[in-house]
């Protein structure tokens, strides 16, 4: 049942409560009104999902699209130096994350085999080389130093380069290009070059691998002829950015997290077999990847309202995974939560197919940063650490770090 709540204009977007948290305006409406219309900066009237419930509900239901060349896709925040989109997208070759079945079936199952749990057990140990190699540099340094440029974004690249074929030297071209891609305040100009730049690298590389394939996963998708270049880059592409993007931020804003809670930091570190649900409640509380599109293709009952066709619905995941009718005190970082059932990975078709391999190396990274660096601390004050508040994806830029002891 639905409570009086006023409409958003826009998406509630400011975290005035923690830089861990939704802000309070979300979480209010997500309280009142977990299915809330809302009006979009171009005055479209659309609609904002919050609610656990509800987002799940919608997450399972194909009838909500996650094309973009069906119907125009309205930004819910304001976006200089991007015009106002007045047609559909089009759409993206082998982009299966803005497909729908069967297309997207298509695609998906092509890579199942390489992302199952069994595959992603057999690469453990080789990942946790690949940290401690990490840290052994990390040593070696000075301190203070930036934990992102050191040791969160080099581990899951190094690992996804590796999965997917794509030789780590490449690594700026990539990692400079994927970030230009997901801020939000750049020109559609900087974007599209940012994206062009990396699909061009991309093309090469994967007409290479159908020609001399290898032992990779590109490798593998290149094999099957029924895929074009075109749809190999895109997957690529998409591949390539989530799989670095996302846990290179989780590790860094979840370090944050733990350093800004210390009786749970000391308690991770005195039990590592807290880490697995650590890793959970992590991924739950922190949702780095937060907002979502749908295009309602006919009207949908959902939540005690009605979607009309033809609405673009933004959900929440953040909000939703604070929601307290499915999370006790879902504000609080609690280590020995069961977070499970949290929808940080998504849910139906489009859940990540990543998600063991990030787990992965979550466990393996913050088990063995903790272990080898216990008197890790901030470097500088909580509240100047700079958020990106600015991308698509939620993290810190940078995260100063220093440590008083000789690593082990």
């Amino acid at each position: 049942m639905t409570q009086p709540v006023p409409v958003p204009h826009g998406l509630p977007m400011e975290r005035d409560v923690s830089p861990f948290d939704p802000g309070a305006r979300i979480a209010r409406l997500r309280d009142a009104r977990p299915v809330s219309p809302m009006i979009f900066p171009d005055g479209h009237e659309g609609w904002l999902v919050t609610g656990y419930d509800a987002v799940r509900q919608l997450m399972a239901d194909t009838r909500f699209s996650s094309r973009q060349d069906i119907g125009v896709l309205h930004m819910p925040y304001e976006t200089p130096g991007i015009p106002v989109a007045t047609e559909p997208s089009p759409q993206i070759p082998g982009m299966f994350i803005s497909m729908d079945p069967p297309d997207h079936s298509r695609m998906r199952k092509r890579l199942t085999g390489a992302f199952t749990v069994k595959r992603m057990k057999q690469l453990e140990d080789h990942i946790t080389e690949v940290v401690e190699r990490q840290l052994d540099n990390l040593a070696k340094l000075t301190p203070p130093i930036d934990l992102v440029k050191e040791f969160a974004l080099p581990v899951p690249s190094l690992v996804i380069c590796e999965l997917l074929g794509v030789p780590y030297a490449d690594r700026e071209t990539f990692q400079v290009n994927s970030a230009k891609f997901l801020e939000k305040d750049v020109t559609l100009e900087e974007k599209m070059g940012a994206y062009g730049a990396l699909s061009t690298f991309l093309a090469e590389l994967v007409t290479a691998k159908r020609a001399e394939p290898g032992e990779d996963i590109l490798s593998d998708l290149a094999r099957h002829d029924d895929l074009t270049i075109e749809e190999l880059t895109g997957a690529a592409f998409l591949l390539l950015l989530a799989g670095h993007e996302t846990t290179a931020n989780m590790l860094a804003l979840g370090t944050f997290a733990l350093l800004e809670h210390p009786a749970q930091l000391a308690e991770l570190r005195a039990d590592t077999a807290l880490l697995p649900d650590a890793v959970e409640e992590l991924l739950r509380y922190l949702s780095i990847a937060d907002i979502f599109f749908r295009y309602a293709t006919e009207d949908i009952e959902l939540g005690g309202e009605t979607i009309p066709e033809g609405s673009t619905v933004i959900i929440s995941l953040l909000a939703a995974n604070h929601d307290p009718q499915r999370f006790e005190n879902p504000d609080t970082l609690d280590i020995h939560r069961k977070a499970r059932g949290h929808l940080s990975f998504g849910h139906g078709v489009h859940q990540c197919l990543g998600q063991q391999l990030a787990r992965i190396e979550m466990r393996a990274g913050f088990e063995a940063l903790l272990r080898r660096f216990p008197t890790l601390s901030l470097a500088v004050p909580a509240e100047e650490v700079k958020l990106k508040t600015d991308m698509n994806i939620y993290g810190v830029h940078a995260l100063p770090v220093t440590w008083t002891d000789t690593p082990q």
